[in-house]
């Protein structure tokens, strides 16, 4: 299904809060678990954790790990997460930040 309306990320970060995720880190590493809580800088907290080396030889079970946001790569989230977003109004976005101080 298509979506008209605009999502950011940290949108659909907040709502996929509680599901299941696969995360890879840019070293190839993944991370499958569930999304317990994130930040303003997309650092993560997953729950109940399954990660696999870069070589997928390795596996580790781990109760919780927090991921920088930095290192992320890319997220895999739920189908059923993404139509859950809320749309949100992006013409306002960027305005009032920044600039020379109303010059």
């Amino acid at each position: 299904r298509e979506r008209s309306g605009a999502m950011l990320p940290l949108s659909l970060l907040r709502t996929a809060t509680g599901n299941p995720m696969l995360v890879e880190l840019k070293n190839g590493e993944t991370f499958n678990g569930t999304l317990d809580s994130c930040d303003n800088w997309m650092n993560i907290k997953l729950k109940e954790v399954i990660c696999t080396s870069r070589d997928g030889d390795r596996f580790w079970r781990l109760p919780e790990v927090v991921i920088r946001g930095n290192n992320i790569k890319y997220l895999r989230i739920p189908e059923e997460v993404i139509d859950m977003v809320p749309e949100e109004d992006l013409s306002m976005a960027g305005k009032g930040k920044g600039g020379k101080g109303g010059k």
